[in-house]
């Protein structure tokens, strides 16, 4: 059985899904991603030396908006009313975790504005540590859990597939 992907017409051809017919429920999604960054680059994270500033804070509020923005970055995503965006920042031994929970009351999920929130938190920190670590990386960027809709929870094993 062929399963028949919804963001393409019966042409092929891409398309806005239509979600009328979808009950509005309540939905949430959380996301995560990591920057991984050079010891001295977490050291000054750590100290608060970042010449820029306040690393993490920058972060949190460049992932909030972010998933405000994100069906006019991703463009078969519908304009969802958002209920809230909680985006955490945590220095570690190797970088910088962000995890971004969207929630909101509406016919469709929030995995890509959790998705967006994450990814674009780890570009404000890149941008905020250039000048320390040119080497930065952004991985890992993946949806952790979702709940609400027909399709129900989903929750990522721990094995991380």
């Amino acid at each position: 059985m062929t399963r028949q992907l919804s963001h393409l017409s019966g042409e092929g051809e891409a398309r806005m899904v239509d979600v009328s017919d979808k009950a509005v429920t309540v939905r949430t999604a959380t996301a995560a991603a990591r920057v991984v960054l050079s010891a001295e680059c977490v050291a000054a994270l750590r100290d608060r030396s970042v010449p820029k500033g306040d690393v993490l804070a920058v972060a949190r509020i460049s992932g909030i908006l972010a998933a405000k923005k994100t069906p006019e970055l991703i463009p078969l995503c519908h304009p969802l009313f958002l209920s809230g965006v909680e985006v955490t920042a945590k220095v570690t031994d190797e970088g910088v975790d962000v995890v971004a929970t969207v929630r909101t009351t509406e016919r469709t999920g929030v995995e890509m504005e959790a998705l967006t929130a994450v990814s674009v938190a780890g570009l404000a920190v890149i941008d905020m540590i250039k000048a320390i670590d040119r080497s930065a990386v952004i991985t890992d960027v993946r949806v952790l859990a979702k709940s609400g809709g027909r399709s129900g929870d989903w929750r990522r094993p721990e094995d991380g597939r």
